[in-house]
């Protein structure tokens, strides 16, 4: 038996498959054990080092929580700005008026190829130069600038992406009922864009919630995973540990953020007709440069 696909596997492609996933599994078993062995046998798996964690409140009072608060305000204030900054950009590239389009595309692709991180230390070093903002603030306001110059011009190409996505008899409808440009954009293209676009905008933000780690590893920026080397001096090189635990905030964080669109996106599409087209992140990079108009 056949699929459109792919052939169906007979009976000894069965079996080397199954004898693939044993041989699999035994060799990420071992790994794991080797892995587990090793932090044994350097003490990072004794109970003084996880400790601290478990029992008592001071780790998490003291480091864990005021780092995740600006961890979260970080990201939070990003997002917040990154978010209607890029749909602006995202939109003005597909304008006819080659004044608009132009100089959104110059914007968008110069802040897109350069790496966060730069980004980062630019604001830091433009911050210290020529503002007041006292130095305790300067790396809140350095983490933000990175972020959002990022950010918002790939969430531009996102916009972009997912408004071409939509067939093009939606916007020749508009016309034909006397829509204007700015009327088509607003009352039919991007409410149904936002649908397609949802996956690939709550995978970049996750991305600006991970990439708040950067501040503190290198701007000094008194983030969650700044409070790492705090607790691993203060608790005996408890590295291992306060990685760990770190890092399941970060996943429980961003858990939640995809669950959260992950349900948005299902009552958008219960509670309007879509074109069913959702956009990946990897189809932003490929999208057509010509297309529906704003």
């Amino acid at each position: 038996m056949t699929s459109v696909l792919y052939d169906a596997q007979g009976p000894r492609a069965k079996r080397r498959n199954i004898l693939y996933t044993v041989l699999f599994v035994l060799a990420a078993a071992a790994l794991v054990w080797w892995a587990l062995q090793s932090l044994s046998d350097k003490g990072q798996l004794d109970w003084e080092k996880w400790k601290p964690f478990f029992s008592g409140s001071e780790a998490w009072t003291t480091y864990i929580l005021p780092g995740l608060k600006n961890t979260l305000i970080a990201a939070a204030l990003s997002m917040l700005i990154a978010l209607p900054l890029g749909a602006v950009f995202g939109i003005a590239r597909l304008s006819d008026h080659a004044w608009i389009r132009i100089p959104a595309a110059v914007v968008v692709e110069f802040f897109r190829a350069i790496p966060v991180l730069i980004l980062m230390i630019f604001g830091t070093a433009l911050f210290a130069a020529y503002s007041n903002i006292s130095s305790d603030d300067r790396p809140l306001y350095a983490v933000c600038t990175g972020l959002v110059l990022y950010n918002a011009s790939v969430l531009a190409e996102i916009v972009r992406a997912g408004i071409l996505s939509l067939p093009k008899g939606q916007t020749e409808a508009a016309q034909a009922i006397g829509l204007r440009k700015t009327q088509t954009m607003t009352s039919v293209l991007l409410p149904q864009a936002v649908t397609a676009m949802l996956p690939a905008i709550v995978s970049q933000l996750v991305v600006i919630v991970k990439d708040t780690a950067l501040g503190g590893a290198v701007l000094t920026f008194s983030d969650l995973l700044s409070a790492v080397s705090a607790m691993s001096s203060y608790y005996g090189a408890n590295t291992i540990a306060s990685f760990t635990i770190v890092a399941l905030i970060f996943v429980a964080i961003n858990f939640s953020l995809t669950t959260f669109a992950s349900w948005l996106e299902r009552r958008l599409r219960r509670g309007k007709k879509s074109t069913g087209a959702v956009l990946s992140a990897a189809a932003v990079g490929g999208a057509e440069s010509t297309g529906t108009s704003a």
